[in-house]
């Protein structure tokens, strides 16, 4: 884990690293499964997602960086949903997106979130994390967030909190 290390509330002044790693990661992780070139590569830009989604108040209110002079992952959290969490492709494997998982649990006591069930890596980081932890105590707080991962299917998938739908033409908000 990096020694600077800085977890803090998102800026208007982020949107731009934020919504570039959304899209970047969203092209990587996705566009294998939906094959939806028109939106991946065309609808799918970091300006139009910044004003359509990202800099709305009550989403940049919900949202967390981790900054220790370049914002290397974000999260989104609602209540105690995590919505988002996305680490830059390129800065991945250095411990930053487990230091990130781990505020929102002990922070806003995170105890679920989605993921496609196509998206293996994304259920293997989790994993990997205190959502795949088991504790042997009955219905410990373990036990509770490994049980938190919903896995959803690619055609017809709906994170009720954050209103994003992914369905046949791929990420829809």
């Amino acid at each position: 884990m990096r020694e600077n290390m800085k977890i803090r509330k998102a800026e208007l002044k982020d949107l731009s690293r934020i919504a570039e790693i959304f899209v970047f990661n969203n092209r990587i992780n996705y566009f294998p499964i939906f094959h939806e070139e028109a939106y991946s590569f065309g609808e799918m830009q970091v300006v139009p997602m910044i004003d359509q989604y990202f800099k709305k108040e009550e989403i940049l209110n919900r949202i967390y960086v981790y900054d220790d002079g370049i914002i290397r992952d974000f999260t989104e959290i609602n209540g105690t949903e995590i919505c988002k969490l996305y680490v830059d492709p390129c800065l991945q494997n250095n411990g930053v997106g487990h230091a990130l998982i781990t505020f929102v649990i002990e922070k806003f006591d995170a105890d679920h979130l989605w993921a496609l069930e196509k998206n293996t890596r994304a259920i293997a980081f989790y994993n990997r994390t205190d959502f795949g932890g088991q504790d042997e105590t009955a219905g410990s707080r373990n036990d509770r967030i490994s049980a938190g991962i919903k896995t959803m299917r690619a055609r017809r998938a709906f994170c009720p909190s954050c209103k994003i739908k992914a369905g046949e033409n791929g990420l829809v908000f």
